[in-house]
């Protein structure tokens, strides 16, 4: 339990530093260039993290590396951004918050890892809290911005999944991101020049806000991330990720000056209860205990 606790603290990192990326992308980081954007973010953040593994990936781990910095970096950096622009963020960050339920399924089937029924009604309730916490959006509902965000909720599954059965090779977590990472960026580089021709212009601080969201949400936050994973459920981890609209809400009432309603404490009470449960584990039978069951038998 202490283990588990832990380690959850630990994958909570990533949730929290994205939350806030929302805040620092639209505040400080140049529109209109998503594809450049995810460049700038995954690829510095990538070389850092090789920088100190100081470990090229060997055998498998070359296409493994490209197939997840497609699924977990490139691809979905690119699709969340496009999902943002089409959708209001509240039914956005809502389909994001189905992960514990995909993530589930796809450890199902990869990893033999059957969700539990604590987990299944964690992440019920998380998802329910995420609902309360962001609000239902009325305006109209753009179905390009749902397929981006569906396709974005499908890929990072199966990648973190796939990420967590081939992490028990041995290959470590800092190596294993950083390589995530530079795939991601590299493939994106001929789809960003040929889409949106030369990069921006940065300023000062633009520059800022791209070493903030390289450093904190992608290098500090993707290691974590993947640390939790290789210690813990992935629908668990899964769980954990609800943080991530959370501290998106909360920073955002603290900027604004407003406070939560009513229903907005609801919605972060089912939140935290979703993520409690995830924590719970049921003790098994001790040994002493199916030793006394035999002797009554016997």
């Amino acid at each position: 339990m202490e283990d588990t606790f832990r380690w959850s603290l630990v994958t909570a990192i990533a949730p929290i530093a994205w939350g806030t990326n929302y805040f620092v992308t639209h505040e400080y980081l140049p529109p209109g260039h998503p594809l450049y954007g995810a460049v700038f973010r995954a690829l510095p953040a990538g070389l850092l993290l090789l920088a100190l593994a100081r470990r090229l990936p060997r055998g498998v781990w070359w296409w493994r590396s490209l197939l997840l910095g497609i699924c977990n970096m490139g691809a979905f950096f690119a699709l969340i951004y496009l999902a943002s622009q089409l959708l209001p963020v509240s039914l956005a960050s809502t389909i994001m918050s189905a992960a514990p339920f995909t993530m589930a399924l796809f450890a199902w089937g990869l990893l033999a890892e059957r969700p539990t029924a604590q987990v299944l009604t964690g992440a019920t309730a998380g998802i329910a809290g995420v609902v309360l916490l962001l609000g239902a959006g009325s305006t109209a509902v753009d179905l390009r911005g749902v397929a981006a965000s569906a396709a974005a909720l499908t890929m990072s599954s199966c990648g973190y999944v796939l990420a967590k059965k081939w992490g028990r090779a041995g290959e470590g977590p800092l190596a294993t991101t950083s390589w995530q990472l530079i795939a991601g960026g590299v493939v994106l580089i001929p789809i960003a020049i040929v889409v949106e021709g030369a990069p921006p212009r940065l300023d000062g601080p633009a520059v800022a806000g791209f070493a903030y969201v390289g450093l904190v949400a992608t290098a500090l936050a993707f290691t974590a991330w993947f640390a939790g994973l290789r210690k813990l459920p992935a629908a668990t981890v899964g769980l954990i990720g609800l943080l991530n609209p959370v501290t998106g809400v909360l920073l955002g009432l603290l900027v604004s000056g407003d406070v939560l309603n009513l229903r907005q404490v609801g919605g972060l009470a089912l939140v935290l209860l979703g993520i409690t449960l995830s924590q719970v584990r049921v003790n098994p039978p001790t040994s002493l205990g199916r030793v006394r069951q035999l002797d009554v038998t016997e």
